[in-house]
């Protein structure tokens, strides 16, 4: 079995056709998957699907990359994390690649973000973009405790700093990209008890999907690149991902690999 650690179900490409979504979530084994939020009104939507399905758990927070999106404040956030089935906070984070000039707002985002994570014992998900020195900085003066980088696109140095700090590391599709050395160089790096999978669905199709509309399905794809890449059985980073993810989430109720239940 397989859990996807990050997805957006509630964005149209998925959500018109979620049935169909959660159907080849099952027959590829995928028993889990965690709806990210983005803003307060995807916020809303994976939480409502969260609770309407057993096999769906959802997170709170504000993604850097719009300055109009609607703040959460540090109490907003932590009582909203507050849910039983709201395991992370984020989608959060430091974008510089598509905003530019002053970005104290997307900082003071962020190190919202972390107070927050740290007073409701939750990870941060975490988007990092172009950004890996200021990211590193405000994880470390605000003593974050515990969280993931999300759709990890940088280099071994910065996967180093991040589990220096306790963190776990996220592959989604762009592992399996031919252009991805660097990735690829980190992902053999990293030790196999910090290593997550993700689709970030609709996003980023791993190869052989590349340029459809992503999934939770095909999170297999990606884990089955990286067993190869790292020399280890398919069957070793099934459980280790898993073990990962609900030592992570430690909301998430673990399902067994007998459990059939969809």
């Amino acid at each position: 079995m397989l859990i996807d650690s990050h997805c957006h179900l509630n964005m149209p490409e998925l959500a018109n056709r979620l049935p169909e979504v959660l159907d080849h979530m099952a027959k590829a084994d995928i028993r889990q998957a965690i709806a990210i939020s983005v803003d307060t009104t995807s916020a809303a939507e994976v939480l409502a699907l969260a609770e309407h399905y057993p096999q769906l758990y959802a997170s709170v927070g504000v993604h850097p990359e719009d300055k109009a999106s609607v703040e959460m404040s540090v109490d907003e956030l932590v009582a909203a994390a507050s849910h039983p089935k709201v395991v992370g906070i984020g989608e959060t984070g430091l974008d510089y690649h598509w905003c530019q000039d002053d970005l104290d707002w997307q900082r003071e985002r962020f190190a919202n973000h972390i107070v927050a994570a740290n007073q409701s014992n939750l990870p941060l998900i975490i988007h990092t973009r172009d950004a890996a020195e200021d990211t590193l900085q405000l994880l470390r003066s605000h003593q974050a405790e515990q969280g993931v980088i999300h759709c990890f696109t940088e280099n071994t140095a910065f996967a180093k700093a991040i589990l220096d700090l306790g963190f776990y590391i996220s592959f989604s599709g762009i592992v399996t990209f031919k252009n991805a050395q660097d990735i690829q160089a980190a992902c053999r790096y990293i030790p196999l008890d910090r290593l997550l999978v993700e689709t970030d669905a609709p996003y980023l199709a791993p190869v052989p999907k590349r340029g459809k509309t992503n999934e939770p399905a095909f999170v297999r794809y990606t884990a089955e690149f990286i067993s190869q890449l790292r020399g280890e059985d398919m069957a070793t980073i099934e459980a280790a991902s898993c073990a990962n993810t609900y030592r992570l989430f430690q909301k998430m109720i673990p399902v067994s690999t007998t459990d059939t239940r969809s």
